[in-house]
């Protein structure tokens, strides 16, 4: 329940420094088969993120500097317009400081699963430099990391749901509640003595990692609610 970013995240991050050349940074993303580094300083400290699209801007306004007239693609002139950094600089860079996109989004080991699959929504990015506080790389978390945490099984789900949270319900009595998980979507049902309880019982199987949905079948015998 609640998982944090420290335990789906790869410790072992590929990374380059600010003087890397634009060749090894291209070497790097493809031994590693990935589309973006980050980029740290001497402590470790990360400084940017260098991404394929990075790099592609070197091809992108190549025709540029020998043929007049010639017009970028019409994403980058979006992006110019945007106000994001000119792209036509960043085409005469030579090292990942020169062609980097900075500051990079970074998250933290502590962040929650679904804080960090949120930030990416938002930045538009596949993946995150996970940093401690100090601002330190610690290992980087990829989309795919996040969505195997959604995809756990319905016994493994189930467990969790009847262990932690119905069991575990220590300040009233669960023993009339049973639990069903079909494809993420938990179904609890059966009889308890208070309707708030019942309410709040609901909200935690909501929180559980890879519940999609809960069907709330449960019966009360006293209606505390407000109105």
């Amino acid at each position: 329940m609640h998982k944090k970013v420290r335990d789906v995240m790869t410790s072992e991050v590929a990374s380059v420094n600010g003087s890397t050349p634009f060749r090894d940074v291209a070497e790097v993303l493809m031994a590693h088969g990935v589309s973006a580094v980050p980029v740290v300083d001497g402590e470790g400290h990360v400084i940017g993120v260098i991404s394929e699209a990075d790099l592609l801007h070197k091809e992108e306004f190549r025709e540029q500097f020998y043929q007049e007239g010639y017009q970028p693609p019409l994403r980058v002139r979006l992006r110019e317009r945007l106000g994001r950094q000119d792209p036509a600089e960043k085409a005469r860079g030579h090292t990942a400081a020169e062609l980097m996109t900075a500051p990079a989004v970074t998250v933290r080991p502590y962040t929650s699963v679904v804080g960090a699959a949120r930030m990416m929504s938002q930045k538009g990015v596949k993946r995150l430099p996970v940093v401690d506080d100090d601002g330190r790389l610690e290992g980087i978390v990829s989309r795919h990391d996040l969505l195997k945490v959604f995809a756990r099984a319905d016994d493994d789900i189930a467990r969790e749901v009847r262990d932690e949270i119905v069991d575990g319900a220590l300040w009233t009595d669960t023993s009339g509640v049973h639990v069903l998980v079909a494809n993420g979507v938990v179904t609890l049902g059966g009889q308890m003595e208070r309707h708030s309880d019942a309410r709040i019982l609901v909200r935690m199987a909501e929180r559980v990692n890879g519940v999609t949905e809960v069907i709330d079948k449960l019966g009360w015998t006293e209606d505390d609610l407000p109105g």
